[in-house]
C-alpha cells in the first residue's frame, strides 16, 4: 500500500525549520537569522525536479536565507510566514493543477499535521515528536537537515523508475 501510494506522487512540498534544516534557529546580535542547509538534499530536490515532479516550500516563518536557497534549487512555490500551511498547500496545488492525491508534504511538528493529514502521501522525520510521526506514511531514517530531503527525493524516484536515470547523467 505504501508503495502504491507512492507512485501517484508527482507534488512535493516541504518545510524549512527541521525537515530542510536541523531545526536549529542562529540569530546574530544584529537580529539576522541563518539556518544551515543540506547540500544532498539540495540535489537530491533538484533531481526531483528534473524528473517532472513540482516542488514547493511551506513554512511558517519567513526568512531572506529560505528565498535564497528556493531561488538556488529553481523552487519557485515558495510559502513563507504561512499559519495556515494547509491553505497554502491547495493554492500550490491548484497552480499546478494535481489533485491532493498527487501530493505529499513533509513536516516535523504539530502544526504539519493538518496538511499531512490531508495530502496523498504524508512525510516527518525521527526526532519529530511521536504524535507526528504516528500520522506519517514514512518517516525519514536521516534526522531533518542531515539528508531526510534527500532520502524523500530518492524514495519517489526509486518507486516511480526514476533514480536510475537521474544517477546516469553524472556518470559516463
Amino acid at each position: 500500500m505504501l508503495l502504491s501510494r507512492a507512485k501517484l506522487i508527482r507534488a512535493v512540498a516541504f518545510d524549512v525549520d527541521g525537515v530542510m534544516t536541523d531545526g536549529g534557529l542562529y540569530l546574530s546580535d544584529s537580529g539576522e537569522e541563518f539556518k544551515r542547509f543540506n547540500s544532498l538534499d539540495g540535489q537530491g530536490i533538484k533531481m526531483l525536479r528534473d524528473s517532472g515532479f513540482e516542488v514547493a516550500i511551506i513554512t511558517g516563518r519567513t526568512s531572506n536565507c529560505v528565498a535564497l536557497r528556493a531561488k538556488n534549487l529553481g523552487i519557485t512555490h515558495v510559502y513563507q510566514g504561512v499559519e495556515d500551511k494547509l491553505a497554502a498547500m491547495i493554492d500550490f496545488l491548484e497552480q499546478v493543477k494535481l489533485p491532493r492525491d498527487a501530493a505529499a508534504y513533509m513536516g516535523d511538528d504539530v502544526v504539519d499535521l493538518r496538511v499531512m493529514q490531508n495530502m496523498g502521501f504524508a512525510i516527518s522525520v525521527p526526532d519529530a515528536p511521536q504524535f507526528v510521526r504516528e500520522h506519517a506514511n514514512y518517516v525519514t531514517q536521516r534526522r531533518g537537515g542531515h539528508g531526510a530531503v534527500r532520502e524523500v527525493c530518492e524514495f519517489f524516484l526509486s518507486t516511480q523508475g526514476l533514480l536510475d536515470a537521474q544517477f546516469a547523467r553524472f556518470v559516463q
